[in-house]
């Protein structure tokens, strides 16, 4: 092994050895009895057969006395030893996994501190294997450390015994302590880089699975499973292929280990045979010797173990250390914010944001934003895709700080605020909705202490009480990984339902009701209003539906204000703004227009400047007229809201 490695990695155990000294040093003493009783065994087992064992083949009967304390001396040898096991065994395995739980937690902490801007530069897999198969590698060394170092009391011990009965002997079997290093250096300097390969495979296999289970819908649905199958299948095959090399290394390695202290005893044996016969050794001394250099084989590959390991453990916290010492967790004021539990407002002033580009540099994703929105008002962002709307989201919930300007709530910039200021009172309900493998009641409290009642009544606000109190356990009922049995509207309503629960006072959604039905939507945007302002709300919007319910418009464009005024002002003012929510309403137009053919499609009339994508049928909740179970009338269509159900508009939509 390299002296830099062997360096590092003695350095990560004496770090470990730090943060848990008690277990460590129990773990210590056991292997230290272990170590002392297994040699004692040797030099034991020599006087009893000088004082026991050979008196009564020369006599030929052996007495009680002489077999109890023959049985009774090696008896309590062993039960020493034992209890040695025991303690150090216990002991390193807890030493081992406090400290992997203790890692396991600062790296999930790290993780939660760190902004969305380095999660994104980071795949999901790798920050797995960080905290798991990283963690684990890195304090592996820590079950084997114990045990070589009670090895280094058994080989001082057995040292001194084998001397002791006879030198020219003991001369002779610790020829195989060198022997045994060297091998194991030659050894450690061979599996070094492999282990490394290893590891750093193990991550890149990691990644890859969670990405193809991740995207097992998308790799369905367009039929890629072989070609996904054969992508995983190299990584697989290159982890496998540097395994067998570890493998091969240690198959060339363990016969050889093995040998050495067999070709020792015999070297003992032969010598003591010619030496007993001349009358220069006595047969217990030559079994002493024989006996103590066996044992002490298995034990002194213990050092080769914690040789093993040490590769491992560099590895693992050098990666481990890269996520601990990840700069840019969001920093945090000492101001509360005031206005108790009333809305709160909203200002931006000359706002700023940049996204990392591929080789790190600055891409600027927004600039000069102001904004101010009144206290219980609701403010629509209206914009093309990739105009940053999803970014102005992040800023004003504050996932991510602005490079430049601010974003004020109640007056106060976010970034003075204490911890756990703004999650108190701002709520964010994304695009991408996440449920979790739980019960419904699980999904909308997270775990906060809230009644029945609270989450009935935010499920209410959300429109989901009514296909929740259909599912067969209710608020007890579990909707699988990320909700598999709800219908996209469902669990939409579902996240919405857990931001109000927690009664925000400025909530952002980020086309958080993409799914939902849009009378449904309506009646949802509708009922926050009718709660006499009690929220501010900002939300993302793409219907007109929605964008009628705002008090104010603001169209975006390539990260900038382009207009805000009402939707009659933009319309009127904004050329941007009129292209992008009239374009879907002249496609339908023309469409209609268009010669009946197999696939045409319906014909209807055109509210000029006042449909969205998908809004052209009738009973979307802009002509005012319904269709039975569009929402309006409180009517579900069959099946809608079972779980697994989809809403029939949700999919027009």
């Amino acid at each position: 092994m390299h002296g830099s490695t062997l360096a590092r990695g003695l350095r990560v155990v004496w770090m470990g050895v730090r943060q848990e000294p008690w277990w460590f040093a129990a773990a210590v003493l056991g292997s230290g009895l272990y170590g002392a009783g297994t040699a004692g065994g040797g030099w034991v087992l020599g006087r009893v057969t000088d004082a026991v064992l050979a008196p009564a083949f020369a006599a030929g009967r052996i007495t009680g006395h002489q077999l109890f304390v023959a049985t009774g001396s090696l008896a309590l040898v062993g039960v020493l030893t034992a209890l040695g096991v025991v303690a150090r065994r216990v002991a390193a395995g807890i030493t081992m996994f406090r400290l992997q739980a203790r890692y396991r937690r600062e790296v999930t902490r790290q993780y939660l501190r760190l902004p969305l801007s380095w999660h994104h530069r980071h795949p999901t897999g790798q920050l797995l294997s960080n905290a798991n198969a990283d963690v684990e590698a890195m304090w592996q060394v820590m079950a084997p450390l114990p045990m070589s170092l009670g090895v280094l009391v058994m080989l001082l011990v057995a040292a001194g015994a084998m001397v002791a009965a006879d030198p020219v002997l003991a001369g002779v079997g610790l020829l195989v302590v060198p022997a045994l290093l060297w091998v194991n250096t030659v050894y450690q300097r061979r599996m070094s880089p492999q282990v490394m390969r290893v590891q750093a495979l193990r991550a890149e296999v990691s990644a890859v699975a969670h990405e193809s289970f991740e995207g097992a819908l998308v790799v369905k649905t367009l039929g890629r499973e072989a070609e996904e199958t054969r992508r995983f299948e190299a990584d697989a095959r290159a982890l496998a292929a540097a395994n067998v090399e570890v493998g091969r290394t240690r198959g060339v390695f363990d016969p050889v280990i093995e040998a050495l202290p067999t070709l020792g005893t015999l070297a003992v044996l032969a010598v003591g045979t010619l030496r007993v016969g001349a009358g220069q050794a006595r047969t217990g001394d030559v079994v002493q010797v024989a006996y103590l250099l066996t044992l002490i084989a298995f034990p002194v590959r213990s050092l080769g173990w914690v040789l093993g390991e040490l590769p491992r453990t560099v590895v693992g916290w050098e990666r481990v250390r890269a996520v601990l010492r990840a700069q840019g967790g969001l920093p945090y004021g000492e101001q509360s914010l005031p206005g108790g539990r009333s809305p709160a407002t909203l200002a931006v002033r000359d706002a700023g944001y940049d996204h990392a580009g591929p080789e790190g540099e600055a891409v600027p994703a927004l600039r000069g934003i102001t904004l101010d929105v009144p206290a219980g008002s609701t403010l629509a962002v209206v914009g093309p895709t990739g105009s940053g709307k999803s970014t102005l989201a992040d800023l004003l919930v504050r996932l991510v700080d602005p490079v430049e300007g601010a974003v004020l709530l109640d007056g106060v910039d976010l970034r003075a605020l204490a911890a756990g200021q703004v999650p108190s009172a701002v709520a964010l309900v994304p695009q991408g909705t996440f449920v979790f493998d739980d019960t419904v009641r699980g999904n909308v409290t997270l775990g906060a202490g809230l009644t029945d009642e609270q989450v009935w009544e935010a499920l209410r606000e959300a429109r989901a009480d009514r296909f929740v109190a259909a599912l067969p356990g209710g608020l007890d009922t579990r909707v699988g990984e990320r909700g598999t049995t709800l219908s996209g509207g469902q669990r939409q309503r579902l996240a919405l339902a857990r931001a109000l629960v927690r009664h925000p006072r400025l909530l952002v959604l980020d086309d958080a009701t993409s799914a939902v039905d849009p009378a449904v939507e309506a009646a949802i945007l509708g009922g926050l209003r009718e709660t006499g302002g009690a929220v501010t709300v900002v939300v993302i919007a793409y219907r007109m539906a929605t964008i009628a319910l705002a008090d104010e418009v603001v169209y975006v464009e390539q990260g900038r204000v382009a207009g805000r005024g009402t939707h009659a002002e933009l319309l009127s003012d904004c050329p941007g703004y009129r292209e992008l929510v009239t374009a879907y309403a002249r496609d339908a137009q023309a469409r209609a227009a268009a010669p009946a053919g197999p696939d045409a499609g319906p014909s209807g009339e055109e509210l000029p400047g006042e449909e969205l994508p998908g809004e052209e049928l009738p009973g979307d909740g802009l002509s005012g007229e319904e269709l039975p179970g569009d929402g309006l009338s409180g009517e579900e269509l069959p099946g809608e809201d079972l779980p697994g159900g989809e809403v029939a508009a949700e999919v027009r939509a």
